[in-house]
């Protein structure tokens, strides 16, 4: 690591580090929740006399002791990586996304830096923009839900991306065409089928390896749900992945389409997207509405 340091202060070149405060709140449940934001602590942490409020500018701070130690302590620091997920965690939410990103948003606008580099504008590139229902969850459920916007291009939350404080919301995506409104959930006669029990976990099973149930984990948005609500989202969720195939609602006779929405007050049950609208334009046009929307707030006075 020193070589590599050294090279890249040779070089001219910036060091990269990714910083994730809800990662250490995930790893510990003794880690203080306030410690995670930039809304100040009643605990703060105190190092060689500098006090820290909050761990975004004490890991910063740890990187840049770091390189000093290495004789390169003026290598410029770049964050590669910052975020909050908003499913599949008891920390992962829209409200604390929010939250998280106002007070960063803030924070970098101001130019306050950290405490060993202060006064100094810190790049920091967020993660993401949008969630990857596909992306591994080795790490965490946690994982396909970074998006500041779904995978629709709908924003989650009001963000200012200036970091003036503005109670604005994102512009969300235009032109995105959705497949018809129609679910796959549980049929209401599957509890008087034979070896129901059985059969039923093995299909639920099926459906989640082929499609996103991580928001029926512990502490998610879905989370709470019956078994046959539990069952119904797995089901829809393997429908829409497969564009409403008619074949994948089918479950063994488990399943049955239906055109009443089953989503509950905080529990979405998604209708998939069009690969590419009707008159033919691809659908990576719906991603560069997204971006450009996203670039229309950072530059709008």
């Amino acid at each position: 690591m020193t070589a590599i340091v050294q090279f890249l202060n040779q070089s001219g070149a910036p060091f990269t580090v990714n910083i994730y405060p809800f990662l250490s709140l995930y790893g510990n449940d003794n880690f203080p929740l306030d410690y995670a934001f930039f809304d100040g602590t009643s605990s703060p942490v105190v190092d060689n006399g500098i006090q820290y409020t909050n761990v975004f500018d004490a890991n910063f701070d740890t990187l840049v002791s770091a390189l000093a130690a290495a004789g390169v302590g003026g290598l410029p620091v770049v964050v590669g990586e910052v975020g909050w997920p908003t499913d599949g965690d008891k920390h992962a939410s829209a409200e604390l996304a929010q939250r998280f990103y106002a007070g960063l948003l803030r924070k970098l606008a101001s130019n306050a830096g950290t405490p060993l580099r202060p006064n100094t504008y810190v790049e920091v590139y967020l993660f993401s923009l949008v969630d990857e229902d596909a992306k591994n969850v080795a790490p965490g459920n946690f994982e396909r839900h970074w998006g500041i916007l779904r995978y629709d291009g709908q924003p989650k939350y009001a963000m200012d991306l200036t970091g003036q404080g503005r109670n604005t919301a994102l512009v969300a995506a235009r032109g995105v065409s959705y497949l018809p409104r129609v679910w796959c959930v549980l049929n209401p006669g599957a509890a008087s089928q034979d070896g129901v029990g059985s059969r039923l976990g093995d299909n639920v099973n099926y459906a989640c390896t082929y499609a996103d149930c991580t928001s029926l984990g512990y502490g998610s948005t879905c989370n709470g749900m019956d078994a046959a609500g539990n069952a119904s989202y797995a089901f829809n969720a393997y429908f829409q992945a497969q564009d409403q195939a008619e074949e994948a609602c089918g479950f063994q006779g488990l399943a049955v389409r239906t055109l009443k929405d089953p989503s509950t007050n905080t529990c979405n049950f998604t209708i998939q997207i069009e690969t590419s609208s009707a008159t033919g334009t691809p659908v990576v046009a719906m991603a560069m509405a997204v971006l450009v929307s996203v670039l229309a707030v950072m530059v709008t006075p």
